[in-house]
């Protein structure tokens, strides 16, 4: 397949690189940069493999693209709506990373609950020997209730490793499922209903900034939020405050409205646990991820038939 030019914006996982320039004829560009690149060189592109995503004004800087492969679960940064239109696949890389970013998620609730990174600084500030052992936690994992807002594959493993912990599950979601787990129709009926709320979510027009003051007034004063979704769910200058007040106990978060820009409000918050989005890093998990991005443009450039393609594609 050397004869396909492939374009790859901004940076993108090494050993996917690797790959894909020992299949393809390969070009580089700044992230957002597409539309910049010398005519002749745009006009020869027919598919994108990115972590960045790519704008309209990207999409429409390439006359020939046909496929976009996205590494990622998450695609929002993929203007599809503009793919759509013009007649481009567009493909993401689901299920090879749901286990690891699901372990991320109760890892994540743990150290939040429990406080457990602020007890390590503690430890290693000479604290514990001077000043005796590191204050009792105001919570507790027993007996929460877990809300999750999300309840997709990646929910789902999140669930079945919470069921193990023995916390009672509730989902809030488009649509009712066929599971177990209790449903509610409303965000802000899930957050009364529950003390956690497990964000899942992606970053779509309809999410975004869904989790506000009125769910974090329902979750209550021993409720704890953790996002390990998008940062634009969260209506992240409410949250703030909502730490602030004690309107909610803790959050811990993975992900932000301005990566990699985390607010100093925020960062000086101690009820706080601050993951620098990390949910699927792992060399293992990373490197499954870009391998599906190949496969999704062979499978393409072969036969028309990408493995993972985004769900609007099949609409």
């Amino acid at each position: 397949m050397k004869e396909i030019e492939i374009l790859a914006p901004g940076k993108l996982h090494a050993a996917t690189l690797a790959r894909l320039q020992s299949m393809f004829t390969v070009h580089l560009c700044d992230a957002g940069k597409a539309h910049e690149m010398e005519a002749g060189a745009r006009e020869k592109i027919r598919g994108v493999a990115t972590m960045s995503g790519i704008s309209r004004a990207g999409i429409e800087a390439l006359p020939a693209l046909e496929m976009i492969s996205n590494f990622g679960v998450g695609y929002d940064a993929v203007d599809v709506g503009c793919a759509v239109e013009r007649g481009i696949m567009v493909s993401h890389t689901p299920n090879v990373l749901n286990e690891e970013v699901a372990d991320t998620a109760i890892g994540l609730l743990i150290n939040t609950v429990r406080e457990l990174p602020a007890s390590e600084v503690y430890l290693r500030a000479g604290k514990w020997k001077n000043n005796g052992p590191y204050p009792l936690t105001r919570a507790t994992l027993q007996g929460r209730r877990l809300g999750i807002y999300g309840l997709g594959r990646i929910g789902k493993s999140i669930a079945k490793r919470a069921e193990s912990f023995g916390l009672n599950i509730a989902y809030f979601g488009r649509t009712k499922q066929d599971i177990a787990y209790e449903y509610h129709d409303t965000l802000v009926g899930l957050a009364k209903a529950v003390d956690t709320l497990m964000i899942v979510a992606p970053g779509t027009p309809e999410t975004e900034k869904s989790v506000d003051e009125a769910v974090m007034q329902a979750l209550g004063p021993n409720g704890v939020i953790i996002n390990i979704g998008r940062g634009s769910v969260i209506n992240q200058p409410q949250l703030i405050k909502a730490l602030e007040d004690g309107t909610i106990l803790a959050a811990g978060l993975d992900v932000f409205d301005d990566e990699p820009n985390v607010p100093d409000a925020l960062l000086a918050l101690p009820n706080a646990v601050l993951l620098p989005h990390v949910g699927s890093a792992s060399i293992a998990t990373r490197n499954a991820m870009g391998a599906l991005v190949v496969d999704n443009l062979v499978g393409w450039f072969s036969d028309k038939m990408p493995v993972t393609p985004v769900p609007e594609m099949n609409n």
